[in-house]
C-alpha cells in the first residue's frame, strides 16, 4: 500500500509542480540596465495597452521619411534595447522594439494572452506615429516572439513578416521537451502560432539554426507549412538557437528580405 501512496504522489505531485511553476519556465523577465548601447536617435516610445498597462521601449527612426518600419518582438529572456544597437538593420527603415510586460520598465506581468494583445496594440500605435509609412510595417519575432508577431500579422494588414527560430505552439515544443508530462492539460500560455498562421497571406521569412537544441526543427517546419501566404526557408549552418541572431548569415536573409518590402504600397 505504501508504494502505491507514493506513486499516487509522484503522478500527482510532478504535474501540479509544473503547473505551479510554468510562468517561471516560460518567461524570464529581464531589467533595463545602462542605455549608453542605444544610438543616439533612439527615442523612447511608450504604449498603453487595453487594459491600461504602460509598455516601453524605443524607435529608432529611419533615414526615409515616412520610412518603413519594423516591430521587433523578442525571446523569453530578451531585454530588447540591444536590438536597436544592432548596426546591420537597414539604415531606411526605423526599428520599434517595446519590452515586454515585467521586462526593462514595461509595468504588469507577462502572459500569452496580454503580450499577443499588448502586441496589436503596439501595432496601432505604431501605424499613426508621425514618420512612419503604415502601409509599410514588417513585425519581426525572434524565439518566443515568433509567436507574437504572428499574432500581430493575422490581426492586422502587416507588409510582411521575419520569424527566427519559429514554433507552431509552445504546448508542441513542450511536449518535445517534457514527453512525461500531460503539457497541454496544464499549459495556460499556450501561443498557438499554427492557428494564426494559417490566417497569414503575407510574404514571410523563417530563419532557423541548424542545430536548434530549444525548438525542434519538426517544430519550426509545423509553422512554416502552416503559413498561408508566400514564405521562404533559410537555414543557418553551424549554428545554435543562442548564437543564431548574431550570425552574418541571419543579417544578410533579413536585409534581402526588406529590402523586397521597402517601396512604397501601390
Amino acid at each position: 500500500m505504501e508504494w502505491l501512496l507514493i506513486l499516487a504522489a509522484i503522478i500527482i505531485g510532478v504535474p501540479a509542480a509544473a503547473w505551479l511553476a510554468q510562468d517561471s519556465l516560460i518567461f524570464f523577465p529581464q531589467p533595463l540596465g545602462s542605455t549608453a548601447h542605444l544610438p543616439s536617435h533612439a527615442a523612447p516610445f511608450v504604449v498603453s495597452t487595453a487594459d491600461g498597462t504602460r509598455v516601453a521601449g524605443w524607435i529608432s527612426q529611419g533615414s526615409s521619411t515616412p520610412a518603413p518600419t519594423v516591430i521587433y518582438f523578442g525571446g523569453n529572456a530578451e531585454e530588447v534595447s540591444h536590438i536597436l544597437a544592432e548596426r546591420r538593420w537597414p539604415h531606411e527603415w526605423s526599428i520599434v522594439a517595446i519590452n515586454y510586460r515585467g521586462y526593462g520598465t514595461s509595468e504588469g506581468k507577462p502572459g500569452a494572452r496580454e503580450l499577443e494583445s499588448d502586441a496589436v496594440a503596439i501595432y496601432d500605435a505604431v501605424g499613426k506615429r508621425e514618420g512612419v509609412d503604415p502601409g509599410r510595417i514588417v513585425v519581426f519575432g525572434s524565439s518566443l516572439g515568433t509567436a507574437v508577431a504572428t499574432h500581430v500579422a493575422a490581426e492586422r494588414p502587416v507588409r510582411g513578416v521575419v520569424l527566427v527560430s519559429p514554433y507552431d505552439s509552445l504546448s508542441a515544443v513542450g511536449r518535445h521537451h517534457y514527453p512525461f508530462l500531460p503539457v497541454s492539460l496544464l499549459l495556460k500560455h499556450r501561443f498557438d502560432a499554427e492557428t494564426d498562421a494559417r490566417r497569414c497571406r503575407m510574404p514571410m521569412l523563417a530563419i532557423v539554426a541548424s542545430s536548434d537544441s530549444i525548438i525542434p526543427a519538426a517544430r519550426s517546419r509545423a509553422l512554416y507549412d502552416a503559413w498561408a501566404g508566400p514564405k521562404s526557408w533559410q537555414v543557418v549552418p553551424d549554428s545554435d538557437h543562442n548564437s543564431l541572431g548574431a550570425t552574418p548569415e541571419l543579417w544578410r536573409a533579413v536585409s534581402e528580405f526588406l529590402a523586397h518590402l521597402a517601396e512604397p504600397a501601390r
